[in-house]
């Protein structure tokens, strides 16, 4: 088994920088969620280059493609997702986005060179070794969208046979050469609704003959934020935020329609399940007094990250052997954001972890979604080396 990852290891290297040129590449010609056309055809072309045999799914952008070394065996499945995000960037780097208005902000590139990188080292070292199982890789879109690439993905077959998952997202908060674990819950719900409040026009000099929708908001907007400080238990972290509010035509005129959208996070199922209730029963008290109507619309989205104990263990073995006790961080607490990885791990046991890409001299410390936002390309070979050994290990114990 020793001498079996040493060869890993040493073909990761041997590729590594053939992955760079790769993750440049998709940096610079970044597609937004369900719109991967192009970034789909490279990976398409870059895996039967190597003697894949992709799989493509007809409802959307993603492909997979199998490494069968071994009939009735253990699979496991690793993911990338590919999407980028509507952010003009400002890095200034080379390799910058050459498409105007959209930029790899979050670091989906480097999850699809780093999986390809996997992909082509575990089959060149199949060619000299048996690995003792299977392995699937998974390219998946529209992780950014409200909906999430891995729900149509699932559907559409992608887990069948999979015993195992893993999957990682670069962070810029933890530096290049450490990985972040955590163990049970890593990542919130997230959730999204929208409050659309039917008031009365009126003449703004004459406010009693109207229902002003602009003052009810305010009202419900200040209410929602004190659910989570007086009716939710402080040991049960939850966030709601209001993220647009949209109503008015001018200045003079008492507004009859505003519509305010927002997002819900939390990190336990019974509270999720409980805040739209809280929520309505504040729209509609609000409402109620204030002669106002209201639409309210909620929309559970993705579930809490949970990881698998069993899978974390490997992991952690497997990244402390690579890089270090001190560079495998356990990050205890979760976090807010959410990640549709999630879905995965609803139906089959598997890990995720964060990846450290923070470099100052090399301007890749700031925080996603930023338009200033780029990666380490050191923290490849990393996460290529941990997310290969992790599933060598799961598939021969």
């Amino acid at each position: 088994m020793e001498q079996l990852k040493k060869d890993y290891f040493e073909i990761i290297e041997n590729i590594y920088s053939g992955i760079v040129e790769i993750r440049h590449n998709i940096h610079a010609h970044p597609e937004l969620s369900g719109k991967e056309k192009e970034t789909k055809a490279m990976v398409k072309h870059t895996l039967e280059h190597y003697g894949y045999k992709v799989k493509e799914y007809p409802n959307n952008y993603g492909v997979s493609a199998d490494l069968i070394t071994k009939d009735d065996a253990k699979m496991v499945a690793i993911r990338g997702d590919m999407d980028a995000l509507p952010i003009v960037e400002k890095t200034g780097k080379p390799y910058a986005s050459k498409i105007e208005g959209i930029m790899h902000a979050c670091g989906h590139d480097a999850h699809t060179a780093n999986l390809l990188g996997v992909a082509i080292g575990l089959k060149l070292l199949s060619q000299k070794h048996d690995l003792g199982g299977n392995f699937r890789f998974i390219f998946q879109p529209s992780e950014e969208s409200k909906e999430g690439g891995s729900i149509e993905m699932i559907k559409e077959g992608v887990l069948d046979g999979v015993d195992m998952i893993l999957g990682l997202h670069v962070y810029p908060y933890l530096p290049t050469g450490q990985i972040g674990y955590k163990y049970g819950v890593m990542m919130a719900s997230a959730d999204i609704f929208s409050i659309e409040i039917y008031g009365k026009s009126a003449h703004g000099a004459r406010p009693h003959e109207g229902v002003d929708a602009i003052l009810v908001s305010s009202m419900i907007i200040n209410s929602l934020n004190h659910i989570v400080s007086r009716r939710i238990d402080p040991l049960h972290p939850a966030v709601i935020s209001l993220g647009t509010i949209n109503g008015g035509k001018a200045s003079n005129i008492i507004c009859d329609d505003v519509v305010v959208t927002g997002t819900v996070r939390t990190i336990n199922e019974d509270v999720r399940k409980n805040i739209p209730i809280m929520m309505e029963d504040t729209i509609k008290g609000i409402c109620k007094a204030m002669d106002a109507k209201y639409k309210f619309s909620y929309q559970f989205g993705q579930p809490e990250l949970i990881n698998n104990d069993e899978i974390v263990d490997i992991l952690v073995k497997e990244a402390k052997e690579i890089i270090g006790d001190k560079n495998t961080v356990n990050l205890v607490d979760p976090v807010m954001g959410g990640e549709d990885f999630s879905e995965y791990l609803k139906i089959v046991k598997g890990s995720f972890f964060r990846l450290g890409t923070a470099n100052h001299k090399k301007g890749t410390d700031y925080s996603q979604h930023n338009s200033m936002f780029d990666v380490d390309d050191d923290a490849l070979k990393i996460g290529m080396k941990i997310l290969g050994a992790t599933g060598l290990e799961y598939i021969r114990s």
